[in-house]
Parts: structure tokens; sequence; C-alpha cells
């Protein structure tokens, strides 16, 4: 009894923390991409095609769709008692088979297995009353990004209303005109000479040299610099360059999403934990390490947490755990009502831990989480052996 709860308990010390089992559902996203398309051409080009390739596969449930500007989901589900890391590779045999269908400039479809354990446990915001947005945003990805992910057991970061810095091009059409230029010039321009090119060895005597051609453009003035082609020649002769037709700036790129709080432009960065580890553990790291970047964060922006599920969680396994164990007092206090003697009353509390506490060795062996389902089974349980006992007196 002594091995029982003391490996079990060590068992329960070790065993993830989590609201809902560590279950892989037979659904699968594909997510698939076509810049500038319609959402009819999504639908008729790109969505009917794949969709009609993938009903083929064996033990499909359902499939569902949606189509946006650019973009579309396909969303599918399969039997539960089809093994999804089979369907996901036959996923991908489909969509290979579909591609000569597909249009020339769909980008890469995109497949991803669907669980609830994949939603992000805690929700950060930064934002600042002094800083503009590109300033928060190259924050959020050259400092806070790299020390959040290494929280000991973080997954992955969700930076919602983050958008990537990009070199804005403002073309004007007149000054194109006026040089007989088109925007395709503008785009062979950057193909070709913001580029990167290996150098090569140059070999002197008993040395060599690595060579390296300085080509990509840093900074706007380096981009209005490039040399575009020109029209004609003669003695007037002058190169056409970038900055001449066009107008460049160091901003952002397109936004087409936004996040708040309390009202204020910010970056959510929302945690994913790993599987199978613990969420309020997890959660614990984060907060701790919020509060050692609030004390580095420059003067005006603010880090909070915006949202922590794992509070209710805790709560939640916490509420559970009581009622395992006034649920084991009440089962003994039943027996020494009716059979009115310690010795029998102390067996009966002795054999509740050994079996309840004894079960989390095999619990966490067979890769379960300590969440509701698994507690409300055990209470169940308990409960169950009240009323047998009751029955038998």
């Amino acid at each position: 009894m002594s091995a029982l709860i003391i490996f079990g308990g060590i068992s329960l010390m070790r065993m993830g923390v989590s609201q809902l089992p560590d279950v892989d559902f037979p659904v699968l996203g594909v997510s698939l991409n076509l810049p500038g398309a319609a959402p009819a051409v999504m639908e008729t080009d790109v969505v009917d095609v794949v969709e009609g390739t993938i009903m083929t596969i064996q033990g499909v449930r359902t499939i569902s769709s949606s189509s946006r500007q650019g973009s579309a989901n396909i969303t599918i589900e399969f039997d539960m008692a089809r093994d999804i890391d089979t369907a996901l590779q036959e996923v991908q045999a489909k969509l290979q088979q579909a591609q000569r269908h597909l249009p020339d400039d769909l980008e890469p479809p995109t497949i991803s297995k669907t669980n609830p354990e994949d939603q992000a446990i805690i929700y950060l915001t930064l934002n600042s009353s002094r800083h503009s947005r590109k300033e928060l945003m190259l924050y959020a990805r050259d400092r806070l990004q790299d020390k959040l992910a290494t929280v000991p057991g973080v997954g992955n970061l969700d930076m919602g209303g983050f958008v990537d810095p990009s070199m804005r091009i403002w073309v004007s059409g007149e000054k194109l005109n006026d040089r007989q230029l088109t925007v395709n010039d503008i785009i062979n321009t950057i193909q070709n000479e913001h580029v990167e090119l290996p150098g090569g060895i140059i070999e002197a005597g008993d040395r060599e040299y690595n060579v390296r051609t300085l080509g990509e453009a840093t900074s706007p003035e380096e981009f209005s610099s490039l040399r575009m082609n020109t029209r004609g020649g003669g003695p007037n002769y002058r190169p056409i360059k970038l900055g001449d037709v066009a107008r460049i700036e160091d901003g952002l790129a397109d936004i087409r999403r936004i996040s708040r709080a309390n009202g204020r432009l910010s970056v959510s960065i929302g945690v994913i934990k790993q599987r199978g580890s613990n969420a309020v553990e997890v959660a614990r790291g984060v907060r701790k390490r919020v509060a050692e970047l609030a004390r580095q964060l420059p003067p005006g922006m603010n880090l909070t947490v915006a949202v922590d599920t794992t509070i209710f969680i805790e709560n939640n396994v916490r509420e559970l755990k009581l009622t395992l164990f006034l649920a084991a007092i009440l089962t003994g206090l039943v027996c020494w009502g009716f059979l009115g003697g310690w010795s029998s009353t102390l067996n009966v509390l002795l054999a509740i831990p050994t079996s309840v506490i004894g079960s989390f060795t095999v619990l966490y062996f067979a890769g379960f989480t300590l969440n509701t389902f698994t507690l409300l089974g055990l209470s169940l349980a308990i409960g169950i052996v009240v009323d047998d006992a009751i029955m038998m007196l």
C-alpha cells in the first residue's frame, strides 16, 4: 500500500495539468493562398479542385471550406477510427496529384492537425504611448519573441496584430510615362538588382579570399539608387534610377488586422504550450518571464497579461481535488456510522488513497494528463464505492 501511494504521488506530481484530455482528433485543415484572387476565383479554381480530389480518400466524414480574398481554408473531418497521421500523408499525396490542375501562382498548401490543446493558454499585450507602430512591431519580433519562446513548455507563439516591416515603393504613373517605363520594369529592377549573388573565391599565390558581393539594398536611399532600364541612348544618356520614378519609404506591410488593448494599439502574443506539458506550470513560467521583461522595457512600453485561461483550469482542478478528498471522508463516515468500529473504518480510509493515488501511476505511464475528465472519473468511482458500501450495509 505504501509503494502504491508513493509511486502514485510521484506520478501525480509529474503529470501535466490541462483542461481537456490530450486527444488527436481526426480533423485536418488545409490552408490555400493565391495572392490577389477574388473569393469566387478561389472557390472555382482552387477549392473545388482540392475538394474533389480529397473526397476520394477513405474515411472522410465531412468537408467544409471558406473562401476569401486571396486565401481559402478547407476542414476535413475523418471517422474516429481513422489514424490521423496516415490520413495526413494521404491528403499530402492527393494535393500533389491535383497540383497540375491548380493555378501556377498558388502558394504551397499548408496542412495542419486540429486539436483543442493547440490553442493559446495565455495572451499578452504589448503597447506603447511613445513609440510608433513600426518600433512596436520590431521590439515584439526582435526582443520579446525569442525570450518568451525559451520558457520551458512553450511550443509556439501566435503574434496577433503583428505586421512585418517592409520597404514601401510608391510609384508615380506620370514619371513612368515620361520615361516610357512600366511597373514591370520596376519589378524586374528589384528582382535583378536587389540580390546578393555568390562571389566565389579569389586565389592569390598560396592564399584564398572569399568574395562577397553586397548587392542587397538595406535602406530607402540605397533602393532609390537602383538603376533601371532606359529607353534610347546618345550623348545625353543618363541612367534612370528607381528614385526618379518612385518614392521609397521604410514602413510596414499591408495592415489587414489590428490588435487593441484598452483602446490602444498593441501587439497580442498568444502562448501555445507543448503537447502533454503542464499548462499551469507553463503559465506560471510565462508570468515570471513577463515580470522580468517588464523591468527591461523602454520607457513608455507596457507588457501585461491580458487573458490567462489556466486560472480557470487551476481552480477547476483544485475544486475537483477537494471533491475527491471530501468523497473519501464521506465514505469513511458512512462506514463508521454503519459498522461502528474504527478498525473497519481505517481499512476503508487506507484503501481509498491506495486505489485512487495508485491509479495515477497507470495514468502517468499511459500518457494521460491531469484534467477535469480524469478527476471526474475518479470522483464518480469513489461515489460508486460509497453507494456500494451503503447498499451492502
